[in-house]
C-alpha cells in the first residue's frame, strides 16, 4: 500500500501554526478530543495513520513528529485523574510504509511522565481549568524549570521530595502528619500578615452598624482586631470599643461586650481545634451579638499556591481556609449550638436574644410601602392631619393599627382621648383616602410574614412566646392566630415544589424582563414581585444571603435554581455588561460562580423591562428600548447577546451610541437610513 508524501503536505508547517496543541522542537502533540480542531490536512493524514491499526483506537496524545513522516499514538489511560500520568504505551505509524510498531513501558520502573496537560487539550476541555492551575502553581515554586530533568517519574518523584510537596487532586501540598512520626515539619504560618490595614470600618462592622445594632451605649470588642481600623471606627461613633489581637495587641484584656466582631479570623487560622477555641471564646464575649466574617470560597483554590490541612497557605506565607457559604453557616451553628443568620456573602450575626434575632430576620423581607395620598378634601382630616400622621405611618409600617398596649408610643397617644379609639380615627383616614389601598397594604405586610414564616420552616422555627411583642400583635391582627399564620406559610412553601405554578407566576409577573426559561428581575424590584416568587428568591438568599454586588435576579422556570447577575454598570451604560454570575441550585443549595470574558462580555438590553416606573432613569432606559425597537436593533436577541455581536449588529444599520440614544453613524449609507424608516 503506497504511503503519502509528508513534503507535499507541508506537514511540518502546518503542524507548526496549528493554534490546538503543545509544539515541541521535535513534534506536536494534540489530546484526542482536539483533533477535530486541526488543519483538514493533519487531520486527514491522522486519519490515514488510524486506519493502519484499531488499536489506536483508545489512544490519548497524537504525535505529529517533525523529522520523519512518522505519527505517534501514546497511551495515557490516567489522564484525567492523575496530575502527572504515567507512559502506559505507544504505537508508531510510518506513514511512507504505513507499518506500525508498538512499544510497551507498563513494566519499566522509570516511564515518562507528562506535565502541562492543559497544553495538549483545548480551553473548552472539563478539566482544562484545574490543569492550568495545576501548572500555574508548579511554575509558582520552580518546579517544572529545567524540564529535561523532570520528564521521568523518578525524576520527578525526586523533584517533588527535594521541595518537600506532594500533588493531591491537582493540587500541590504541604505533607501532613501520619501517625507519630511527621513526614515533614510543620511550615510557619505567619498569621500576622493576613491583616489587613484598613482606613475605614470592615465590610462585617459596617453592615452591624447599618443594620441598627449600634444604638446609644452598645459596647464592642474586636476579638482578633489586627491593626484595629475597626476599634477606632466605633470610638468615632461616641461608643465604648476595644480589641486583642495576638500579634498586634497581645496585652489587651478579652473583655465583654455588647457586640462581638470576629472578623475574618477562623479562616486565617490552620489549627482546627485553635479555630474552634477562637469561635467559642468570641461568643462567651458576646453579650448581645457575635459578628462572624470568614472568607467564603468562589474559585476553588485558585487565591493560592500550596494547600494545606483543610486551606491553603498563600504566597505571602499565611493560611487561608476558604469556605463554602453554607458550610460556614453550618460550622457556625455547630460549634455555638445557634441559627446564625446570614448577612452577606462570609458574614453572618449570631444574637443573644432569640426576639432581637427574629426581629431582624422579619426586617430583611419587608417590602416597600407608601401611604395612599389624600384623594378628598375633608374637614376634620384637614382639621387632625398632623395629629394624624403619625396613625397613617404607623398602619404603613405594620399593615394594621396599633393595639392598645402601643398607644403610649410617641404621637400615637393623644389620639385615643381626641377621637375617643383608634379606630375612629382611621375613619377619618378613611374619608380622605382610598380604602382599597389601605387593604393592599394590609395583604402586602401579610405577605412579608409569609415568606418571613416559611423561610423560619428550613431553621428552628421561632416558638410564637420568642417573637417580638410587635411581630406576635402583627400575626393576631393579620392572620388570626400563630398557627393559622405559620399553616399558610407552609402551604405556600409546599407549592415551590411545583415547576409549573413557578413557571405560571413568571409569566405573569408584570415585573421583570420575560425570557424563555426565565424571568430576570432587578434587584430593586424583588419585593415588589409575586409573593411566591419572592419565596422562591428567599429559599436561595436565606442561607447564601443575596450578593451585595448583584444586580439582576434570574428566576429559572425549567428547574429550581436562582442565578444572582452582576452588571456593574447598570446605571451608567446603556447596554451593560455582564461582569460575574452565582447560580444557587435549590436542592443542594451548591453554588457556581462564573466569570465573563471582558474582551466579548454578555450584554443587557431594554434594561427598562428589569425595573419599575419609579426606580431612577426609568424614563430614559425606556426611551432608548423603544428606539431601538423602532430602528430593528433588537429583532435578533441571539445575534446581539454579547459585545461582538452588538457591535457589529450597529454597524451593519449603520448605528451608534451616544449616551442612552441612538444616532447615525458619520458613514451610514443612504440605504440603511431608508431601512429603519
Amino acid at each position: 500500500m503506497p504511503g503519502i508524501s509528508t513534503t507535499e503536505l507541508n506537514i511540518v508547517q502546518l503542524c507548526q501554526r496549528s493554534q490546538v496543541g503543545k509544539i515541541l522542537p521535535d513534534a506536536l502533540y494534540v489530546h484526542a478530543s482536539a483533533l477535530s480542531k486541526l488543519d483538514p490536512a493533519l487531520q486527514k493524514l491522522e486519519q490515514l495513520a488510524r486506519k493502519v491499526t484499531s488499536q489506536v483506537e483508545n489512544a490519548t496524545i497524537i504525535k505529529f513528529s517533525f523529522n520523519k513522516p512518522q505519527i505517534v499514538y501514546l497511551f495515557y489511560p490516567d489522564f484525567d485523574a492523575e496530575a502527572h500520568p504515567v507512559l502506559q504505551s505507544s504505537i508508531q505509524v510510518n506513514l511512507k510504509t504505513l507499518e506500525a510498531g508498538e512499544r510497551d513501558y507498563s513494566k519499566t520502573d522509570n516511564p515518562p511522565v507528562l506535565h502541562r496537560k492543559e497544553t495538549f487539550v483545548t480551553p473548552d476541555y472539563p478539566h482544562y481549568a484545574t490543569f492550568a492551575w495545576l501548572t500555574k502553581q508548579e511554575e509558582v515554586l520552580g518546579l517544572l524549570e529545567d524540564s529535561r530533568g523532570i520528564g521521568l517519574r523518578q525524576a520527578w518523584e525526586r523533584r517533588l521530595r527535594d521541595r518537600t510537596l506532594v500533588i493531591h487532586d491537582h493540587y500541590l501540598a504541604c505533607p501532613i502528619q501520619t501517625g507519630a512520626k511527621p513526614t515533614q515539619a510543620k511550615p510557619k504560618i505567619q498569621r500576622h500578615k493576613a491583616a489587613i490595614a484598613r482606613v475605614t470600618a470592615s465590610k462585617p462592622v459596617r453592615l452591624a452598624v447599618e443594620a441598627g445594632l449600634f444604638p446609644s451605649e452598645t459596647t464592642y470588642f474586636d476579638y482578633g482586631c489586627g491593626h484595629g481600623a475597626d476599634i477606632e471606627y466605633i470610638k468615632r461613633l461616641g461608643l465604648f470599643s476595644a480589641g486583642w489581637d495576638p500579634y498586634y495587641r497581645p496585652d489587651e484584656s478579652h473583655v465583654s461586650a455588647d457586640v462581638v466582631n470576629l472578623g475574618y479570623i477562623i479562616n486565617v487560622i490552620e489549627d482546627t481545634a485553635e479555630r474552634r477555641e477562637a469561635l467559642v471564646n468570641a461568643w462567651n464575649l458576646a453579650q448581645k451579638v457575635l459578628i462572624v466574617a470568614a472568607q467564603v470560597l468562589i474559585s476553588d483554590r485558585t487565591r493560592g499556591v500550596i494547600a494545606y490541612g483543610d486551606g491553603i497557605i498563600t504566597s505571602r506565607n499565611t493560611f487561608q481556609k476558604y469556605y463554602e457559604q453554607e458550610e460556614l453557616k453550618s460550622y457556625i451553628d455547630q460549634v455555638l449550638g445557634v441559627d446564625a443568620i446570614p448577612v452577606a456573602l462570609g458574614i453572618y450575626f449570631v444574637f443573644r436574644d432569640e426576639a432581637q434575632a427574629e426581629i431582624f430576620r422579619a426586617s430583611r423581607f419587608r417590602s416597600r410601602a407608601t401611604a395612599p395620598r389624600i384623594r378628598l378634601k375633608v374637614n376634620k382630616f384637614e382639621e387632625y392631619r398632623e395629629l394624624l400622621q403619625p396613625l397613617m405611618d404607623f398602619y404603613t409600617d405594620r399593615g394594621r393599627l396599633p393595639a392598645v398596649e402601643e398607644l403610649d408610643q410617641g404621637a400615637l397617644g393623644p389620639l385615643q382621648s381626641e377621637f375617643g379609639s383608634i379606630k375612629r380615627a382611621f375613619k377619618v383616614i378613611l374619608q380622605a383616602t382610598d380604602a382599597g389601598e389601605w387593604d393592599a397594604i394590609s395583604d402586602k405586610r401579610r405577605n412579608d410574614l409569609l415568606v418571613y414564616l416559611a423561610l423560619s420552616h428550613f431553621g428552628k422555627r421561632p416558638k410564637f412566646k420568642d417573637l417580638s411583642p410587635t411581630i406576635r400583635t402583627d400575626i393576631k391582627a393579620l392572620f388570626g392566630s400563630y398557627q393559622q399564620a405559620c399553616t399558610a406559610a407552609d402551604l405556600m412553601l409546599m407549592s415551590l415544589g411545583r415547576t409549573e405554578l413557578i413557571e405560571e407566576r413568571c409569566r405573569q409577573s408584570a415585573i421583570g424582563q420575560q425570557r424563555p426559561n426565565s424571568l430576570w428581575v432587578h434587584v430593586s424590584a424583588i419585593d415588589q414581585l409575586d409573593p411566591l416568587l419572592r419565596l422562591y428568591e428567599g429559599c436561595a438568599s436565606r442561607t447564601i444571603r443575596r450578593p451585595e454586588v448583584a444586580t439582576v435576579v434570574k428566576f429559572h422556570v425549567q428547574k429550581p435554581q436562582i442565578t444572582y447577575l452582576f452588571y456593574p454598570s447598570f446605571d451608567k451604560e446603556p447596554h451593560p455588561a455582564l461582569h460575574t454570575s452565582m447560580a444557587i441550585g435549590l436542592r443542594d443549595l451548591h453554588v457556581r460562580y462564573r466569570d465573563y470574558d471582558p474582551e466579548n462580555p454578555p450584554l443587557l438590553h431594554q434594561k427598562d423591562q428589569l425595573i419599575t416606573e419609579d426606580y431612577p432613569g426609568y424614563a430614559k432606559f425606556a426611551k432608548l428600548s423603544q428606539q431601538e425597537r423602532k430602528w430593528g436593533l433588537l429583532e435578533d436577541p441571539k445575534a446581539i447577546f454579547d459585545h461582538h455581536g452588538w457591535e457589529q449588529c450597529l454597524a451593519e444599520r449603520g448605528a451608534e451610541l451616544r449616551g442612552h440614544r441612538v444616532v447615525w453613524r458619520k458613514d451610514a449609507t443612504e440605504y440603511q437610513r431608508q431601512s429603519a424608516r
